[in-house]
């Protein structure tokens, strides 16, 4: 196994390395960069993918773009349980609450970052130790056209929705494939949206999420068990 940590150049690159993962676990993965394995992930959420985008070279840290954004990909890493299983939803972005009125799927920061995905199961059960843990095989992933009709057909609802000033009426019960959540590690931060009379409120952040379903149907169709 490879220890790459500059940016890949290619996607042909950058699956050849992410294969090397592959059969690996997560213990493993950490000590080439003499990094601790947590006990659990519920404070450390987003400890395996930071992991994998250090190990693959990602624009470390970024949120205003792609992981990969020289090659156009975005990383996500995905636990699954020994039948293939998806056990989380799958955050992709934050929401814009504001400055949205002009704002088409296809210059949106949400497509840029659904368009092109570097999907990297994790095993996720619960009777195995996060140290322990199996890295799957990689897959590149481009949705489809009946996808991302179904995709692009809920963030429009959403953006609708936003723009309408109705953000706070927005409930898990929305959406096909997206959800939208609340999204904050200090729930003291309070952000800016548009209120139902048109002025500016003040509500904790907003991030979308695919739903598991349309995970597991993307991942089943390129994916085997551990």
């Amino acid at each position: 196994m490879s220890y790459f940590c500059a940016p890949p150049i290619n996607e042909k690159i950058l699956l050849k390395f992410a294969n090397e993962l592959s059969g690996h676990s997560l213990g493993e993965l950490s000590s080439i960069i003499l990094k601790m394995v947590p006990n659990t992930l519920k404070k450390n959420k987003a400890f395996t993918g930071h992991l994998l985008e250090k190990i693959l070279g990602a624009n470390i840290g970024s949120k205003v773009q792609q992981d990969f954004s020289d090659i156009g990909v975005e990383l996500k890493t995905v636990p699954v349980n020994k039948k293939g299983v998806v056990l989380e939803s799958t955050f992709i972005c934050s929401v814009p609450l504001i400055k949205n009125i002009a704002l088409i799927w296809s210059n949106s920061f949400f497509y840029e970052k659904i368009r092109r995905i570097l999907w990297i199961p994790i095993q996720g059960d619960n009777s195995v130790s996060l140290s322990d843990r199996l890295i799957g095989k990689p897959f590149l992933w481009t949705p489809d056209s009946v996808q991302e009709n179904l995709i692009r057909c809920d963030w429009e609802e959403f953006m609708d929705l936003i723009i309408l000033g109705k953000v706070e009426e927005i409930t898990g019960s929305h959406g096909e494939v997206l959800y939208i959540l609340k999204r904050s590690i200090n729930y003291s931060y309070l952000t800016r949206a548009i209120g139902k009379d048109g002025s500016v409120i003040y509500i904790e952040p907003r991030c979308f999420y695919f739903r598991k379903k349309f995970t597991y149907s993307v991942l089943k169709k390129n994916f085997k068990c551990f």
